[in-house]
């Protein structure tokens, strides 16, 4: 057993989602969305080094330490795995490992919203999966290409760095590729995905502009396409798209885009009550007037089509945060955090539960 699975177990038994280790600190876990110790002692320089060295081929270990930056995915065989990203700081190489349940999740299991379902039933197109780092955009991934390997025959390739979830053999053919294993780039895996025959692409992370441009592509010419980016609502989203282009080119790209935009499905997790934590999601669907607000450039506008659009299961992310803290799920400061228009949230709070700064 590596070095490191002692505290990656330690992590898990205590119902935490991800490990920090860095010099000079304690190992500290992630739990119900804060980071505490785990540990007493600090860690010092050869420890980490030890603790990360020991799971990495030497190929890539030596590319860590060129690129000082490395991703990569690390299993304790029968128990769980996880995603590693090694970096450098002020005070050294440190790490943070993020637990891939074991299981995936179904959409039952997840609770989430049946529209989602909507975007697994269509034949092209893009569909974005948005959020902060951490907010379960791949967790909900996972459980859509599950639904559809249960439910439909496709030929599904996965580009991802690193891989995540592997799913098993059902109804569909499931292809897993990692960049910096199978193939050296984003780019360089749709390239050769167009060649492929697929029916669906999914691409782990649309973070440059040829990985973006190739996804808009592939969804013009028929494919169902599955991306992620780090953004928090729908209208930012598509913003976050455009403007990845050079200005010059941010017209034409429009026009691809009102072309291919199937949907996008926005994430944030929240502290559940009494402890825990729940997702909740802004949801824009296909609509007579999207393709032409996007083509307009009336970015801002999209929110009309997601209040209008309530019948067919959209939902903007403050109306979802209110849901949420009606049922009891969350309390009131957590959504006045979360929530875009934090006046709707203000009168809500108790008492003195937010100081002048953070109130203004």
């Amino acid at each position: 057993m590596a070095q490191i699975d002692t505290l990656l177990r330690m992590m898990v038994e205590k119902g935490g989602s991800d490990l920090h280790i860095m010099v000079g600190q304690p190992p500290k876990a992630r739990i119900s969305g804060s980071i505490i110790p785990i540990g007493d002692q600090p860690l010092n320089a050869a420890a980490i080094e030890d603790f990360l060295r020991e799971i990495v081929p030497e190929r890539r270990w030596k590319d860590f330490l060129e690129r000082r930056d490395l991703d990569l995915a690390h299993e304790i065989a029968g128990f769980a795995r996880f995603r590693g990203n090694f970096l450098y700081n002020h005070w050294g190489q440190a790490a943070v490992f993020r637990q891939i349940p074991a299981k995936i999740l179904s959409f039952e299991e997840l609770k989430l919203p049946e529209a989602i379902k909507k975007l697994c039933h269509l034949n092209e197109g893009l569909v974005v999966v948005t959020g902060p780092t951490g907010s379960g955009k791949s967790t909900t991934l996972a459980a859509m290409i599950d639904y559809i390997n249960t439910n439909m025959c496709r030929h599904i390739i996965t580009i991802e760095d690193p891989i995540e979830f592997v799913h098993p053999v059902k109804k569909s053919v499931i292809v897993h590729r990692e960049v910096g294993e199978h193939t050296e780039t984003f780019a360089t895996a749709l390239k050769g995905a167009m060649r492929h025959d697929p029916d669906i692409l999914l691409v782990g992370e649309m973070r440059e502009l040829e990985t973006i441009k190739l996804a808009l592509s592939c969804a013009s010419m028929g494919m169902l396409v599955f991306g992620t980016l780090h953004t928090n609502n729908a209208p930012k989203t598509v913003d976050r798209i455009i403007n990845a282009f050079p200005a010059d080119d941010q017209n034409q790209v429009r026009v691809m885009l009102a072309g291919c935009l199937a949907g996008i499905v926005a994430q944030l997790l929240c502290k559940r009550v009494p402890k825990g934590r729940v997702a909740v999601h802004e949801i824009l669907l296909q609509h007579e007037s999207l393709a032409n607000t996007v083509r307009s450039g009336l970015i801002a506008n999209i929110r009309q089509i997601i209040e209008g659009g309530g019948n067919e299961g959209m939902v903007l992310m403050d109306a979802s945060l209110m849901a949420r803290l009606k049922e009891g799920v969350i309390e009131a400061k957590e959504a006045y955090f979360k929530a875009a228009n934090k006046a709707a949230f203000v009168g809500l709070l108790k008492p003195g539960e937010l100081d002048l700064e953070e109130t203004h």
